[in-house]
């Protein structure tokens, strides 16, 4: 049977310096690959051309929020002048409607001064005849 090693304390320390040197010697040789360098520039040409996008998308949107706000003043604005003039309009005939009501008073206030004054020269005329 074989005999179970058991590392001590320098032994686990040596293996872990040696597993470290290995990643950084496995780490500098994929630094120095040319591919590994020219796969590096397409990923970073393409974040920028992802970062185009995204800011042309934006551009694109607060533009389009833009014409729309635009937009909904320019119908508020519309809207508030035809209820100005609608305003107008209603005011223009109530003052019309007042001054018919207001002439229509006059005439009645007329007839039935009238008809006053045809009673009291009535009553004139009675008492100078006498009766």
């Amino acid at each position: 049977m074989a005999k179970s090693v058991i590392p001590n304390v320098a032994d686990r320390l040596r293996l872990a310096q040696e597993a470290k040197q290995a990643l950084l010697q496995r780490a500098k040789a994929a630094a120095e690959n040319p591919e590994a360098a020219s796969r590096r520039e397409a990923g970073q040409a393409l974040v920028a051309a992802r970062n185009l996008r995204i800011a042309a998308r934006k551009v694109e949107e607060q533009a389009r929020k833009e014409r729309e706000a635009a937009e909904r003043a320019a119908a508020e604005a519309e809207s508030a002048a035809a209820r100005a003039a609608a305003l107008q309009a209603e005011q223009e005939a109530r003052a019309a409607k007042e001054l018919e009501r207001a002439r229509q008073e006059a005439a009645e206030q007329a007839a039935h001064e009238a008809i006053l004054a045809a009673r009291r020269l009535g009553r004139k005329a009675k008492k100078r005849r006498g009766s």
